[in-house]
Protein backbone atom coordinates (compact mmCIF):
# COMPACT_ATOMS: atom_id res chain seq x y z
CA UNK A 1 0.00 0.00 0.00
CA UNK A 2 1.14 3.61 -0.76
CA UNK A 3 2.10 5.81 1.62
CA UNK A 4 3.22 8.98 2.70
CA UNK A 5 5.17 10.19 5.71
CA UNK A 6 3.92 14.14 6.36
CA UNK A 7 7.46 15.92 7.27
CA UNK A 8 7.69 17.56 10.69
CA UNK A 9 7.92 21.19 10.45
CA UNK A 10 9.76 23.60 12.55
CA UNK A 11 8.67 25.85 15.19
CA UNK A 12 8.64 29.28 13.81
CA UNK A 13 11.06 31.63 15.58
CA UNK A 14 9.24 34.30 17.40
CA UNK A 15 10.70 37.40 15.42
CA UNK A 16 10.08 35.85 11.88
CA UNK A 17 6.24 35.39 13.25
CA UNK A 18 6.01 39.34 14.17
CA UNK A 19 8.20 40.19 10.71
CA UNK A 20 5.60 38.23 9.00
CA UNK A 21 2.92 39.34 10.75
CA UNK A 22 3.91 42.52 9.63
CA UNK A 23 3.84 41.84 6.27
CA UNK A 24 0.44 40.11 6.00
CA UNK A 25 -0.91 42.86 7.64
CA UNK A 26 0.57 45.76 5.75
CA UNK A 27 -0.12 43.90 2.35
CA UNK A 28 -4.00 43.00 3.15
CA UNK A 29 -4.64 46.73 4.17
CA UNK A 30 -3.45 47.79 0.96
CA UNK A 31 -4.80 44.58 -1.39
CA UNK A 32 -8.47 44.78 0.74
CA UNK A 33 -8.79 48.06 2.20
CA UNK A 34 -11.04 49.07 -1.36
CA UNK A 35 -13.74 46.65 -1.29
CA UNK A 36 -14.23 46.63 2.68
CA UNK A 37 -14.27 50.42 2.53
CA UNK A 38 -17.26 50.11 -0.10
CA UNK A 39 -19.02 47.34 2.09
CA UNK A 40 -18.73 49.16 5.22
CA UNK A 41 -20.40 52.08 3.26
CA UNK A 42 -23.47 49.94 2.18
CA UNK A 43 -22.47 50.40 -1.47
CA UNK A 44 -23.46 47.67 -4.27
CA UNK A 45 -20.77 45.47 -5.07
CA UNK A 46 -20.15 42.82 -7.48
CA UNK A 47 -20.57 38.77 -6.20
CA UNK A 48 -17.29 37.84 -6.25
CA UNK A 49 -15.96 41.57 -5.46
CA UNK A 50 -13.07 40.35 -3.06
CA UNK A 51 -11.70 38.01 -5.80
CA UNK A 52 -9.27 40.26 -7.29
CA UNK A 53 -7.81 41.70 -4.39
CA UNK A 54 -7.12 37.99 -2.59
CA UNK A 55 -5.60 36.91 -5.40
CA UNK A 56 -3.33 39.94 -5.56
CA UNK A 57 -2.94 39.43 -1.62
CA UNK A 58 -1.60 35.68 -2.16
CA UNK A 59 0.61 36.21 -5.10
CA UNK A 60 1.88 39.40 -2.72
CA UNK A 61 3.00 36.97 -0.05
CA UNK A 62 4.28 34.44 -2.45
CA UNK A 63 4.99 30.82 -1.37
CA UNK A 64 2.35 29.11 0.77
CA UNK A 65 -0.06 31.34 -0.10
CA UNK A 66 0.76 31.12 -3.74
CA UNK A 67 0.50 27.19 -3.17
CA UNK A 68 -2.85 28.18 -1.36
CA UNK A 69 -4.19 30.24 -4.27
CA UNK A 70 -3.68 27.13 -6.99
CA UNK A 71 -6.17 25.04 -4.99
CA UNK A 72 -8.33 28.07 -5.78
CA UNK A 73 -7.56 27.97 -9.04
CA UNK A 74 -7.88 24.30 -9.37
CA UNK A 75 -11.52 24.45 -7.72
CA UNK A 76 -14.09 25.97 -9.90
CA UNK A 77 -16.91 23.38 -8.78
CA UNK A 78 -15.76 24.95 -4.93
CA UNK A 79 -15.27 28.46 -5.88
CA UNK A 80 -16.93 29.17 -8.57
CA UNK A 81 -15.63 29.44 -12.51
CA UNK A 82 -15.23 33.12 -11.85
CA UNK A 83 -13.19 32.88 -8.87
CA UNK A 84 -11.29 30.15 -9.98
CA UNK A 85 -10.20 32.03 -13.14
CA UNK A 86 -9.26 35.01 -11.65
CA UNK A 87 -6.63 32.98 -9.59
CA UNK A 88 -5.07 31.31 -12.93
CA UNK A 89 -2.16 33.26 -12.64
CA UNK A 90 -1.38 31.42 -9.50
CA UNK A 91 -0.37 28.39 -11.10
CA UNK A 92 2.44 30.58 -13.35
CA UNK A 93 6.19 29.74 -12.83
CA UNK A 94 7.32 30.74 -9.43
CA UNK A 95 10.75 33.43 -8.92
CA UNK A 96 13.88 32.49 -9.66
CA UNK A 97 16.72 30.73 -7.31
CA UNK A 98 20.06 31.63 -7.01
CA UNK A 99 22.10 28.49 -8.60
CA UNK A 100 24.76 28.30 -6.30
CA UNK A 101 21.87 27.77 -3.36
CA UNK A 102 20.33 24.98 -5.57
CA UNK A 103 23.85 23.59 -6.03
CA UNK A 104 24.51 24.08 -2.34
CA UNK A 105 21.41 22.22 -0.92
CA UNK A 106 21.92 18.97 -3.43
CA UNK A 107 25.91 18.62 -1.70
CA UNK A 108 24.32 19.12 1.38
CA UNK A 109 21.46 17.04 1.27
CA UNK A 110 22.93 14.12 -0.59
CA UNK A 111 26.56 14.41 1.02
CA UNK A 112 28.92 15.25 -2.33
CA UNK A 113 30.19 17.49 -4.35
CA UNK A 114 27.74 18.07 -7.33
CA UNK A 115 30.64 16.93 -10.03
CA UNK A 116 30.59 13.47 -8.18
CA UNK A 117 26.85 13.49 -8.19
CA UNK A 118 26.16 14.54 -11.82
CA UNK A 119 28.22 14.55 -15.03
CA UNK A 120 26.73 17.74 -16.00
CA UNK A 121 24.38 20.21 -14.45
CA UNK A 122 22.44 23.08 -16.45
CA UNK A 123 22.16 26.03 -14.32
CA UNK A 124 19.11 27.32 -16.10
CA UNK A 125 16.05 25.45 -14.47
CA UNK A 126 13.77 23.79 -16.94
CA UNK A 127 11.12 24.71 -14.04
CA UNK A 128 9.80 26.95 -11.15
CA UNK A 129 7.11 26.13 -8.74
CA UNK A 130 6.09 27.80 -5.64
CA UNK A 131 8.21 25.05 -3.44
CA UNK A 132 10.60 23.79 -5.68
CA UNK A 133 12.82 24.34 -8.61
CA UNK A 134 13.70 22.43 -11.77
CA UNK A 135 17.49 21.36 -13.17
CA UNK A 136 18.16 19.50 -16.55
CA UNK A 137 21.56 17.61 -15.37
CA UNK A 138 23.21 13.46 -16.94
CA UNK A 139 24.48 10.85 -14.60
CA UNK A 140 27.59 9.70 -14.97
CA UNK A 141 26.39 6.95 -17.08
CA UNK A 142 25.03 9.47 -19.66
CA UNK A 143 21.42 8.81 -18.24
CA UNK A 144 19.57 12.47 -18.57
CA UNK A 145 17.73 13.45 -15.43
CA UNK A 146 15.44 16.24 -14.13
CA UNK A 147 16.71 17.68 -10.67
CA UNK A 148 13.79 18.80 -8.48
CA UNK A 149 15.51 21.08 -5.54
CA UNK A 150 13.53 22.53 -2.62
CA UNK A 151 13.57 26.32 -2.14
CA UNK A 152 16.07 26.93 0.17
CA UNK A 153 14.33 27.99 3.74
CA UNK A 154 10.92 26.20 2.39
CA UNK A 155 10.61 24.31 5.65
CA UNK A 156 10.35 27.62 7.87
CA UNK A 157 8.57 29.77 5.45
CA UNK A 158 5.94 27.37 5.27
CA UNK A 159 6.05 26.65 9.24
CA UNK A 160 5.24 30.58 9.67
CA UNK A 161 2.77 31.05 7.36
CA UNK A 162 0.92 27.77 7.73
CA UNK A 163 1.12 29.56 11.78
CA UNK A 164 -0.66 32.96 10.49
CA UNK A 165 -2.51 31.86 7.69
CA UNK A 166 -5.69 30.01 10.21
CA UNK A 167 -6.52 33.72 11.87
CA UNK A 168 -5.60 35.84 8.75
CA UNK A 169 -8.69 33.49 6.87
CA UNK A 170 -10.52 33.65 9.90
CA UNK A 171 -10.69 37.29 10.18
CA UNK A 172 -11.31 37.39 6.42
CA UNK A 173 -14.24 35.13 6.82
CA UNK A 174 -15.71 35.94 9.79
CA UNK A 175 -15.17 39.74 10.07
CA UNK A 176 -14.91 41.16 6.95
CA UNK A 177 -17.65 38.47 5.50
CA UNK A 178 -14.99 37.44 2.44
CA UNK A 179 -16.95 33.86 1.29
CA UNK A 180 -14.06 32.40 -0.42
CA UNK A 181 -12.06 33.16 2.73
CA UNK A 182 -14.31 31.09 4.53
CA UNK A 183 -14.28 28.17 1.87
CA UNK A 184 -10.65 28.67 2.41
CA UNK A 185 -11.02 27.90 6.24
CA UNK A 186 -12.37 24.78 5.73
CA UNK A 187 -9.87 23.57 3.76
CA UNK A 188 -7.06 24.73 5.43
CA UNK A 189 -6.44 21.55 7.54
CA UNK A 190 -6.36 19.21 4.02
CA UNK A 191 -3.59 22.15 2.80
CA UNK A 192 -1.43 22.03 5.80
CA UNK A 193 -1.38 17.81 5.29
CA UNK A 194 -0.69 18.04 1.62
CA UNK A 195 2.44 20.61 1.95
CA UNK A 196 3.52 18.35 4.91
CA UNK A 197 4.10 15.42 2.80
CA UNK A 198 5.42 17.60 -0.29
CA UNK A 199 7.83 19.07 2.01
CA UNK A 200 9.43 15.37 2.00
CA UNK A 201 10.57 14.36 -1.84
CA UNK A 202 10.53 10.79 -0.24
CA UNK A 203 7.32 11.20 -0.74
CA UNK A 204 7.22 12.03 -4.18
CA UNK A 205 9.64 9.07 -5.06
CA UNK A 206 7.39 6.21 -3.32
CA UNK A 207 4.44 7.47 -5.16
CA UNK A 208 6.57 7.27 -8.57
CA UNK A 209 7.79 3.70 -8.08
CA UNK A 210 4.85 2.43 -6.97
CA UNK A 211 3.14 3.51 -9.82
CA UNK A 212 5.50 2.83 -11.96
CA UNK A 213 5.05 -0.66 -10.82
CA UNK A 214 1.09 -0.25 -11.51
CA UNK A 215 1.90 0.42 -15.08
CA UNK A 216 4.02 -2.59 -15.77
CA UNK A 217 1.37 -4.74 -14.18
CA UNK A 218 -1.64 -3.71 -15.35
CA UNK A 219 -0.34 -3.11 -18.70
CA UNK A 220 -0.34 0.52 -19.11
CA UNK A 221 2.10 0.54 -22.00
CA UNK A 222 1.54 3.89 -23.60
CA UNK A 223 1.55 5.68 -19.88
CA UNK A 224 5.27 6.86 -18.76
CA UNK A 225 6.17 7.67 -14.97
CA UNK A 226 9.93 9.00 -14.32
CA UNK A 227 11.93 6.68 -12.80
CA UNK A 228 13.51 8.14 -9.37
CA UNK A 229 17.00 7.09 -8.19
CA UNK A 230 17.19 6.58 -4.61
CA UNK A 231 21.21 6.87 -5.08
CA UNK A 232 20.81 11.17 -5.71
CA UNK A 233 17.80 11.57 -3.98
CA UNK A 234 16.80 12.69 -0.48
CA UNK A 235 14.36 14.62 1.16
CA UNK A 236 15.10 17.96 -0.53
CA UNK A 237 16.72 16.60 -3.91
CA UNK A 238 14.93 14.42 -5.77
CA UNK A 239 16.56 13.32 -9.20
CA UNK A 240 14.66 11.35 -12.00
CA UNK A 241 14.12 10.34 -15.76
CA UNK A 242 13.77 13.31 -17.85
CA UNK A 243 10.78 13.27 -19.95
CA UNK A 244 11.08 14.76 -23.17
CA UNK A 245 7.52 16.35 -24.76
CA UNK A 246 5.21 19.11 -24.52
CA UNK A 247 2.33 19.75 -22.26
CA UNK A 248 -0.70 18.11 -23.35
CA UNK A 249 -2.72 21.31 -24.11
CA UNK A 250 0.39 22.51 -26.71
CA UNK A 251 -1.70 21.96 -30.01
CA UNK A 252 1.42 23.32 -31.79
CA UNK A 253 3.98 21.63 -29.97
CA UNK A 254 1.42 18.48 -30.57
CA UNK A 255 1.00 18.74 -34.33
CA UNK A 256 5.17 19.20 -34.70
CA UNK A 257 5.72 16.17 -32.97
CA UNK A 258 3.22 14.28 -35.45
CA UNK A 259 0.86 12.72 -32.77
CA UNK A 260 -2.64 12.24 -32.87
CA UNK A 261 -4.07 12.97 -29.15
CA UNK A 262 -7.14 11.32 -28.99
CA UNK A 263 -5.78 7.62 -28.02
CA UNK A 264 -3.09 8.79 -25.58
CA UNK A 265 -5.73 10.67 -24.11
CA UNK A 266 -7.94 7.92 -24.10
CA UNK A 267 -5.09 5.97 -22.63
CA UNK A 268 -4.67 8.35 -20.03
CA UNK A 269 -8.20 8.51 -18.74
CA UNK A 270 -8.14 4.92 -18.37
CA UNK A 271 -5.02 4.28 -16.76
CA UNK A 272 -6.35 7.03 -14.10
CA UNK A 273 -9.17 5.35 -13.40
CA UNK A 274 -7.92 1.92 -13.25
CA UNK A 275 -5.31 2.91 -10.57
CA UNK A 276 -8.02 5.10 -8.48
CA UNK A 277 -10.64 2.29 -9.01
CA UNK A 278 -8.29 -0.84 -8.43
CA UNK A 279 -5.22 0.71 -6.53
CA UNK A 280 -7.22 3.39 -4.90
CA UNK A 281 -4.04 5.88 -5.78
CA UNK A 282 -4.28 8.37 -8.13
CA UNK A 283 -2.06 11.52 -9.71
CA UNK A 284 -3.98 14.59 -7.74
CA UNK A 285 -2.74 17.25 -9.39
CA UNK A 286 -2.98 16.34 -13.46
CA UNK A 287 -2.99 19.81 -14.88
CA UNK A 288 -1.18 20.39 -18.36
CA UNK A 289 2.18 21.46 -17.55
CA UNK A 290 2.14 17.54 -15.46
CA UNK A 291 0.59 15.92 -18.40
CA UNK A 292 3.64 15.68 -21.53
CA UNK A 293 3.10 14.01 -24.95
CA UNK A 294 6.23 12.75 -25.74
CA UNK A 295 8.44 12.23 -29.14
CA UNK A 296 7.85 8.42 -28.65
CA UNK A 297 4.19 8.82 -28.90
CA UNK A 298 3.62 7.70 -25.54
CA UNK A 299 1.98 9.96 -22.52
CA UNK A 300 4.26 11.28 -19.67
CA UNK A 301 2.89 12.18 -16.21
CA UNK A 302 5.32 14.14 -14.06
CA UNK A 303 5.47 15.86 -10.58
CA UNK A 304 3.74 13.02 -8.41
CA UNK A 305 4.00 15.55 -5.39
CA UNK A 306 0.44 15.23 -4.73
CA UNK A 307 -0.88 12.17 -4.61
CA UNK A 308 -4.65 10.64 -4.28
CA UNK A 309 -4.87 8.14 -1.40
CA UNK A 310 -8.44 6.61 -1.02
CA UNK A 311 -9.62 4.91 2.59
CA UNK A 312 -11.53 1.96 1.78
CA UNK A 313 -15.47 4.02 2.46
CA UNK A 314 -13.95 6.33 -0.30
CA UNK A 315 -13.27 3.79 -2.61
CA UNK A 316 -16.09 2.17 -2.65
CA UNK A 317 -18.29 5.46 -3.07
CA UNK A 318 -15.93 6.18 -6.19
CA UNK A 319 -17.04 2.72 -7.44
CA UNK A 320 -20.33 2.81 -6.72
CA UNK A 321 -20.15 5.89 -8.48
CA UNK A 322 -19.32 4.71 -11.59
CA UNK A 323 -21.61 1.66 -11.15
CA UNK A 324 -24.57 4.23 -10.84
CA UNK A 325 -23.65 5.73 -14.15
CA UNK A 326 -23.29 2.54 -16.08
CA UNK A 327 -26.91 1.73 -15.29
CA UNK A 328 -26.83 -0.05 -11.64
CA UNK A 329 -30.16 1.67 -9.92
CA UNK A 330 -28.62 -0.08 -6.17
CA UNK A 331 -25.99 2.20 -6.14
CA UNK A 332 -27.66 5.54 -5.55
CA UNK A 333 -29.11 4.41 -2.59
CA UNK A 334 -25.51 3.45 -1.35
CA UNK A 335 -24.12 7.09 -2.67
CA UNK A 336 -26.99 8.39 -0.62
CA UNK A 337 -26.58 6.65 2.38
CA UNK A 338 -22.41 7.88 2.44
CA UNK A 339 -23.81 11.26 1.85
CA UNK A 340 -25.52 10.93 4.92
CA UNK A 341 -22.85 9.43 6.83
CA UNK A 342 -20.23 12.36 5.34
CA UNK A 343 -22.82 14.86 6.51
CA UNK A 344 -25.28 13.47 9.04
CA UNK A 345 -28.52 12.70 9.09
CA UNK A 346 -29.33 16.57 9.13
CA UNK A 347 -28.37 16.72 5.47
CA UNK A 348 -31.85 14.91 4.78
CA UNK A 349 -33.80 17.91 6.27
CA UNK A 350 -31.76 20.50 5.62
CA UNK A 351 -32.29 19.20 1.63
CA UNK A 352 -36.18 18.99 2.51
CA UNK A 353 -35.68 15.02 1.44
CA UNK A 354 -36.02 11.40 2.34
CA UNK A 355 -33.09 9.25 1.51
CA UNK A 356 -35.31 8.01 -1.76
CA UNK A 357 -35.11 11.85 -2.62
CA UNK A 358 -31.75 12.38 -1.90
CA UNK A 359 -30.89 9.43 -4.17
CA UNK A 360 -32.30 10.85 -7.10
CA UNK A 361 -30.51 13.92 -6.08
CA UNK A 362 -27.15 12.32 -6.42
CA UNK A 363 -28.07 10.64 -9.40
CA UNK A 364 -29.10 13.82 -10.85
CA UNK A 365 -26.29 15.73 -10.06
CA UNK A 366 -23.27 12.89 -11.01
CA UNK A 367 -24.77 10.73 -13.59
CA UNK A 368 -24.44 13.85 -16.43
CA UNK A 369 -21.06 14.21 -15.44
CA UNK A 370 -19.65 10.82 -16.48
CA UNK A 371 -22.20 10.05 -19.36
CA UNK A 372 -22.55 12.89 -21.29
CA UNK A 373 -20.21 14.45 -24.04
CA UNK A 374 -17.62 16.03 -22.93
CA UNK A 375 -18.79 19.22 -25.03
CA UNK A 376 -22.51 19.09 -23.70
CA UNK A 377 -21.48 19.76 -19.89
CA UNK A 378 -19.46 21.45 -17.69
CA UNK A 379 -18.34 19.81 -14.34
CA UNK A 380 -17.57 22.92 -12.88
CA UNK A 381 -21.15 23.77 -12.45
CA UNK A 382 -22.00 20.42 -11.80
CA UNK A 383 -20.47 20.67 -8.86
CA UNK A 384 -20.97 24.18 -7.81
CA UNK A 385 -24.88 23.26 -8.13
CA UNK A 386 -23.50 20.29 -5.20
CA UNK A 387 -21.52 22.48 -3.10
CA UNK A 388 -24.34 25.48 -2.95
CA UNK A 389 -27.02 22.87 -2.53
CA UNK A 390 -25.14 21.41 0.39
CA UNK A 391 -23.49 24.65 1.59
CA UNK A 392 -27.51 25.80 2.04
CA UNK A 393 -28.60 22.67 3.43
CA UNK A 394 -25.63 23.36 6.23
CA UNK A 395 -26.62 27.10 6.56
CA UNK A 396 -23.28 27.94 5.29
CA UNK A 397 -25.02 30.28 2.06
CA UNK A 398 -22.36 32.65 1.08
CA UNK A 399 -24.51 36.02 0.78
CA UNK A 400 -22.81 38.91 2.78
CA UNK A 401 -23.22 38.24 6.72
CA UNK A 402 -22.02 40.55 9.63
CA UNK A 403 -19.19 39.22 11.10
CA UNK A 404 -21.74 38.32 13.98
CA UNK A 405 -23.55 36.29 11.50
CA UNK A 406 -20.92 34.36 10.53
CA UNK A 407 -19.41 33.68 13.98
CA UNK A 408 -23.33 32.00 14.71
CA UNK A 409 -23.41 30.12 11.43
CA UNK A 410 -19.68 28.61 11.89
CA UNK A 411 -20.65 27.62 15.81
CA UNK A 412 -23.78 25.47 14.23
CA UNK A 413 -21.45 23.95 12.09
CA UNK A 414 -18.60 22.79 14.36
CA UNK A 415 -21.33 21.64 16.94
CA UNK A 416 -23.21 19.68 13.55
CA UNK A 417 -20.26 18.15 13.23
CA UNK A 418 -19.14 17.25 16.69
CA UNK A 419 -22.42 15.46 16.41
CA UNK A 420 -21.66 13.84 13.08
CA UNK A 421 -18.68 12.37 14.11
CA UNK A 422 -20.43 11.49 17.83
CA UNK A 423 -22.91 9.42 15.75
CA UNK A 424 -20.14 7.52 13.59
CA UNK A 425 -19.87 10.68 10.79
CA UNK A 426 -16.49 11.77 9.15
CA UNK A 427 -17.35 15.23 11.14
CA UNK A 428 -15.87 17.38 8.47
CA UNK A 429 -17.42 18.77 5.18
CA UNK A 430 -13.78 18.77 3.86
CA UNK A 431 -12.65 15.84 2.77
CA UNK A 432 -9.30 15.41 0.80
CA UNK A 433 -9.93 12.41 -1.44
CA UNK A 434 -13.21 13.50 -2.62
CA UNK A 435 -12.07 16.99 -3.24
CA UNK A 436 -8.75 15.54 -5.13
CA UNK A 437 -11.30 13.31 -7.36
CA UNK A 438 -13.40 16.15 -7.98
CA UNK A 439 -10.07 18.68 -9.01
CA UNK A 440 -8.68 15.60 -11.49
CA UNK A 441 -12.79 14.94 -13.27
CA UNK A 442 -12.32 19.23 -14.17
CA UNK A 443 -9.08 18.62 -15.79
CA UNK A 444 -10.39 15.47 -18.01
CA UNK A 445 -13.04 18.13 -18.51
CA UNK A 446 -10.48 20.57 -20.10
CA UNK A 447 -8.88 17.82 -21.72
CA UNK A 448 -11.83 16.18 -23.24
CA UNK A 449 -13.39 19.18 -24.84
CA UNK A 450 -9.87 19.77 -26.54
CA UNK A 451 -10.23 16.65 -27.96
CA UNK A 452 -13.02 14.36 -27.10
CA UNK A 453 -15.67 16.60 -27.36
CA UNK A 454 -18.50 14.05 -29.43
CA UNK A 455 -17.63 11.56 -25.60
CA UNK A 456 -18.44 10.74 -22.53
CA UNK A 457 -16.23 10.36 -19.90
CA UNK A 458 -17.30 6.43 -19.46
CA UNK A 459 -17.89 6.68 -22.83
CA UNK A 460 -16.26 2.59 -22.95
CA UNK A 461 -18.94 0.95 -20.72
CA UNK A 462 -17.29 -2.11 -21.66
CA UNK A 463 -14.20 -1.45 -20.37
CA UNK A 464 -15.33 0.29 -17.10
CA UNK A 465 -17.54 -2.87 -16.47
CA UNK A 466 -14.26 -5.20 -17.04
CA UNK A 467 -12.56 -2.72 -14.52
CA UNK A 468 -15.38 -2.95 -11.86
CA UNK A 469 -15.56 -6.90 -11.72
CA UNK A 470 -11.83 -7.00 -11.27
CA UNK A 471 -12.68 -5.62 -7.83
CA UNK A 472 -9.70 -3.87 -5.94
CA UNK A 473 -6.28 -4.52 -6.45
CA UNK A 474 -4.88 -7.00 -3.16
CA UNK A 475 -1.44 -5.55 -2.09
CA UNK A 476 -0.95 -8.99 -0.49
CA UNK A 477 -1.48 -10.78 -3.07
CA UNK A 478 0.60 -13.28 -5.59
CA UNK A 479 2.46 -11.21 -7.98
CA UNK A 480 1.23 -7.45 -6.88
CA UNK A 481 4.50 -6.24 -5.84
CA UNK A 482 4.43 -3.29 -3.24
CA UNK A 483 8.00 -0.83 -4.37
CA UNK A 484 10.36 -0.31 -1.64
CA UNK A 485 10.42 3.08 -0.09
CA UNK A 486 13.09 5.10 -0.96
Amino acid sequence: MLRAFPLPLPIPDGRDLRRRSARILAVATRTLAGPVVQRALGRPQAPHAFARPLRVLFETLGVTFVKFGQLVASSPGVFGEEVANEFRSCLDTGPTVDVGLVKQTIETALGAPLGEIYATFDETPIGRASMAVVHRATLHDGTVVAVKVLRPGIEATVATDLRLMAPLLDFLAFRVGIAEAGQLVRMLDGFREQLTEELDLRNEARAMAHHRVLTRELGLDRIVVPEPYPACSGQRVLTMDFLDGVPIDDHAGIARLGLDPRPLLDQLVRAWFITALRDGTFHADAHAGNILMLRDGRVGVVDWGIVGRLDAATLRFLRRTVEGALGDQSAWSDIADDFVTNYGPAITQGLSMDRDGLAQFCRSIVEPMLTRPFGEVSLGKFLAAWQGNVAEAEGRVTQPLTWRQHLTRLRRQRAMHIGVAEHGGRGTSFDRGTFLLAKQLLYFERYGKMFLGDTSLLADRAFFERLLQAGPLDASAPGHTTPATT
